[in-house]
């Protein structure tokens, strides 16, 4: 649904997925994603970051299954940080043409306590097609040459 959402409405899907084995439930479906270059912010629990030394049932390396699937991985370390790191995944997941990021927030930065909303941040502006590349473009179809337009986004 995420993958779909991001998509059509171009602007970033969210999903909350429970520690590393809520993300391989929808690796698949995130990998789909990243081939369509769609615009997903993957917020994914972790266990406390003072319980990683006892390994915990459904401990896992989370940035190890991001790493496929994600161009932007980020692990908060503070309650502090949150809405920072999630203005930044939410601009990483607009870079041209739209990207999976994936940001960890380690239980503890839940607990903690944060005096300070996270501004948004600017969106990455998409890069303009120079005319060079418009009038190849054009001289191919005035030529004859057998040609298929494949155009995304807002085109």
């Amino acid at each position: 649904a995420a993958d779909g959402y991001g998509r059509m409405a171009g602007k970033p899907a969210a999903t909350l997925l429970h520690l590393g084995p809520g993300l391989a439930n929808g690796l698949a479906n995130l990998h789909n994603a990243r081939r369509a270059s769609s615009p997903i912010v993957n917020i994914v629990g972790d266990h406390a970051a003072s319980h990683s030394r006892y390994e915990a049932p459904l401990t896992s390396d989370i940035q190890g299954f991001a790493r496929p699937v994600s161009q932007w991985i980020h692990s908060s370390a503070s309650a502090l940080t949150v809405g920072a790191d999630a203005a930044r995944a939410v601009q990483a997941s607009m870079e041209a043409p739209g990207q999976v990021a994936t940001l960890i927030l380690p239980a503890d930065t839940a607990w903690g306590q944060a005096d300070t909303v996270a501004a948004p941040l600017p969106l990455p502006s998409r890069a303009p097609v120079s005319g060079a590349t418009i009038a190849n473009i054009a001289a191919l179809v005035q030529r004859g040459v057998k040609t298929a337009f494949l155009l995304r986004g807002d085109a």
